[in-house]
């Protein structure tokens, strides 16, 4: 795909992404100058402040995820894998595709999913290949207790696996890429599509960072979540959220399907709470709760610019597989080569599948991304317009603009909801909004039968699914 935008206006600050809504908190953009720092806005999400006020406007254009005159992601793939034999419109040039689990002792059950991420990691430092992975591990008790996780850069294989599983939860690049310039070494950054691409753009422009960033191992992504996430799970199981030490977003069982996530924290005291995500009002990951508002400007989902990338096998019999099972996509020559010798040696159980296998797995995360994004920037009147591959387009169904609607509003009514039941110190409002914006999100936008039939003769009543 190609930019279907004409010249959009440059952004001449953070600020001014920010105030459009798609600063993601990446952190990339701190490396202009050794002043900015990354901290917490109201609503749990990391943006990124110079006391001294933001200068280099113009490479900082190039540099953020988001910004309209930063190379996209075609662009970016185009000159990392040439050689790629495969392309799709879906999930970029790759090398080839695989689904399955490692079958080598310690990381799949370790792991969230199938433990790739963490074998290719570790396999790039067992070769000599990289010095360091930054990756995201939880903050230790004994650190500030602003943040639950960070990312930090690992010289071993046992921290490494420190970081194994997901991690639902802002973090920022700006200390490792600030180690990574400082320290002479080389190094594989772990990240989501849009850490990855920042990571790229950054390459294109700094050549010290792309002398030491060789390698890039990328994670599929629906989309991020606030640290409301977790302030909320503990308000809903009776803790207070300042007493959180620890969360395990997914507490892997492999009696249970993978899909079957179950939330565990471990408090101040020791104690521990869990809860299987079904049963908490903001539980259902699509409706869209405590989302970072710059995803619903991404149309990146399988990590595109990434060397490899990995993420869940969202359909069955994999999904019901307790264990974990990944999808991969090798993208580049050398990655290709380290999977397949893997295979070769019996360290990973793959098979081989092509790309729309690994569509089927991520579908639900497509259809927000292209479909749904098409239909956000018809409607999006921002101070920076994105510039994203997908044509704009009001030319959708009725109810499926309900449901993308409704989502947006989950998304901006969650925090509002929980910054107001906070204030009043009633955690309960929050809670009761919750569950009836989750109610009237199932109700109206997914309802069958006779209460569908209404629902779309009322949005929609010549059936024309246009606005």
């Amino acid at each position: 795909m190609t930019s279907l935008s004409a010249q959009p206006r440059v952004p001449q600050s953070p600020d001014e992404i920010i105030g459009s809504g798609l600063c993601i908190g990446c952190g990339g953009c701190t490396t202009l100058q050794p002043s900015a720092s990354m901290g917490w806005d109201k609503d749990g999400h990391l943006k990124p402040s110079a006391p001294d006020g933001w200068h280099a406007a113009e490479a900082f254009a190039q540099l953020c995820p988001f910004s309209p005159a930063a190379a996209n992601e075609d662009e970016i793939a185009a000159q990392l894998f040439p050689s790629a034999p495969g392309g799709d419109a879906m999930i970029g040039r790759y090398q080839d595709a695989y689904v399955g689990h490692v079958a080598e002792e310690g990381f799949r059950l370790a792991g969230s999913s199938g433990g790739m991420v963490s074998w290719v990691a570790a396999e790039l430092l067992r070769r000599g290949l990289v010095d360091g992975v930054a990756h995201v591990v939880p903050r230790s008790p004994e650190q500030d207790q602003g943040r639950l996780f960070e990312y930090r850069i690992s010289r071993t294989e046992d921290e490494l696996r420190e970081g194994a599983k997901s991690r639902y939860y802002p973090v920022d690049l700006s200390r490792v890429l600030r180690e990574i310039r400082d320290v002479p070494g080389r190094y594989a950054i772990v990240g989501i599509p849009c850490f990855i691409k920042a990571v790229n753009l950054l390459r294109r422009e700094d050549p010290v960072v792309a002398e030491r960033v060789p390698f890039t191992i990328g994670l599929f992504c629906g989309h991020m979540k606030s640290a409301r996430m977790v302030d909320s799970f503990a308000l809903q199981l009776g803790a207070a959220p300042e007493a959180v030490r620890a969360i395990d977003y997914r507490l892997k069982n492999p009696d249970r399907p993978a899909n079957w996530y179950t939330a565990l924290l471990t408090l101040e005291d020791g104690s521990t709470r869990q809860q299987d995500w079904w049963h908490l009002v903001d539980g259902d990951w699509g409706s869209g709760f405590f989302m970072n508002s710059a995803c619903n400007f991404c149309d990146d989902v399988v990590a595109e610019t990434a060397d490899i990338a990995m993420g869940d096998a969202w359909v069955e019999p994999y999904s019901s597989d307790g264990k974990g099972t990944n999808v991969v996509i090798t993208r580049s020559p050398l990655m290709q080569e380290i999977v397949q010798q893997g295979m070769s040696e019996g360290r990973l159980q793959l098979q081989g599948v092509d790309h729309s296998f690994i569509q089927q797995t991520q579908a639900a995360g497509f259809r927000q991304r292209r479909e749904g994004l098409g239909y956000r920037l018809a409607r999006a009147r921002l101070p920076v317009q994105p510039r994203k591959r997908v044509r704009p387009s009001r030319q959708l169904p009725a109810r499926r603009k309900l449901i993308y609607r409704m989502r947006q509003a989950i998304s901006r009514g969650s925090h509002r909801a929980f910054r107001l039941a906070r204030a009043v110190h009633w955690p309960e409002l929050y809670i009761r909004w919750g569950r009836a914006a989750l109610s009237a999100y199932h109700g109206l936008a997914y309802s069958r039968g006779r209460i569908g039939k209404m629902v779309d003769k009322l949005i929609d009543p010549q059936g024309k699914g246009t606005d």
